[in-house]
């Protein structure tokens, strides 16, 4: 899944997705920059 990575500043491919579900009960996708390594982080269902 495709996330904008803040550091790298482009959108990516996200590595190690994993779907969660936010304190407000939205689901959302967590994962990291395959490049820089940061986390990101994409609000709606996979």
């Amino acid at each position: 899944m495709e996330a904008y990575c803040v550091k790298c500043r482009t959108k990516r491919e996200m590595q190690g997705t994993q779907s969660i579900t936010m304190k407000n009960g939205r689901p959302a996708t967590q994962g990291t920059c395959p490049t820089c390594g940061t986390k990101m982080f994409r609000i709606g269902k996979a």
